[in-house]
């Protein structure tokens, strides 16, 4: 029995050790939430007007026809995926991944195969293992990512898409909602068309200076990149709200395991208190009776 206390002693330690670590943690994904949260809704409003400005263009009658708005016979799919460096972020990549698999296998169905880009490290070690086409990679983003390591992947789905290789690009991500709120969407990204919403018998055009391939090529570029950062924006600030809240579970559960163990305790060392005096009882009865 004395083993058994000295083992519960060890567990309670051990789990009061865990209860810290997990306290640190939260705090720190706190402080960087606010951080990545603020980054994220700044970029919100600039994302938001040049998707105005892109829903324009597409109704106008704009005599340069972009490739960005040309609809294909799909032969060829790219999906850009986002997910987390790290992990004790919760189910967040987990959902993600979920969305995006079913994704991969509707066009599998048609015999439509994927190509894919993957931002961050949970994505590489996951889709590595289905064989997946990895067109490129990037890892270690960090919590204010730089649009220009990002550029070179972009581009070259991009250039698959110009040169009519791909046929259609989405991209998936973690949409912030709240602090305790975020899921998983795909969006498709390529070839632009209109929103529901927007659909009318309107017609425009514009007047281009110097000329409407040099701008709307710019524009388009512009557009894409802008969607693509503040996804990967979107996906930042999630899993740092997520990590705050796996890691608030975590001090939770080990304080409560931390009560149990203590309890666990009481009633070992109350059991072995009972049994000595039990021993020293009969032994006295013995002794009396010599």
């Amino acid at each position: 029995m004395l083993v058994g206390i000295k083992e519960i002693q060890n567990q309670i330690t051990s789990v009061i050790s865990t209860k810290k670590i997990t306290k640190a943690m939260e705090m720190v994904a706190i402080s960087k939430m606010r951080k990545t949260e603020e980054r994220m809704r700044l970029g919100r409003p600039y994302c938001e007007i040049i998707k105005k400005v892109i829903q324009h263009v597409v109704k106008g009658s704009v005599e340069y026809k972009h490739c960005y708005l040309e609809n294909r016979d799909i032969k060829r799919i790219g999906i850009i995926i986002i997910s987390t460096d790290r992990g004790l972020c919760g189910s967040l990549n987990t959902n993600l991944f979920k969305q995006v698999l079913l994704k991969m296998k509707e066009f599998m169905y048609i015999n439509v195969p994927c190509d894919l880009i993957l931002f961050g490290l949970k994505s590489l070690s996951v889709f590595k293992l289905y064989g997946s086409s990895i067109l490129s990679k990037v890892t270690n983003i960090g919590e204010n990512p730089d649009l220009s390591r990002l550029i070179g992947s972009i581009q070259i789905i991009l250039e698959k898409y110009q040169n009519n290789k791909i046929d259609k690009i989405f991209i998936a991500y973690n949409k912030f909602h709240n602090k305790m709120s975020q899921y998983p969407i795909i969006n498709q990204l390529l070839p632009l068309s209109p929103e529901k919403n927007t659909l009318n018998k309107e017609k425009w055009d514009y007047l281009y200076e110097p000329e409407s391939k040099l701008i709307l090529d710019t524009l388009f570029d512009r557009y894409i990149e802008s969607q693509i950062y503040q996804s990967v924006l979107e996906n930042i600030a999630s899993e740092q709200a997520a990590r705050m809240v796996a890691m608030k579970t975590a001090t939770d559960n080990s304080g409560s395991r931390i009560k149990e163990l203590q309890l666990i305790y009481n009633k070992v060392r109350q059991a072995n208190i009972t049994q000595e005096l039990t021993e020293i009882i009969a032994g006295a009865s013995a002794v009396s009776v010599d």
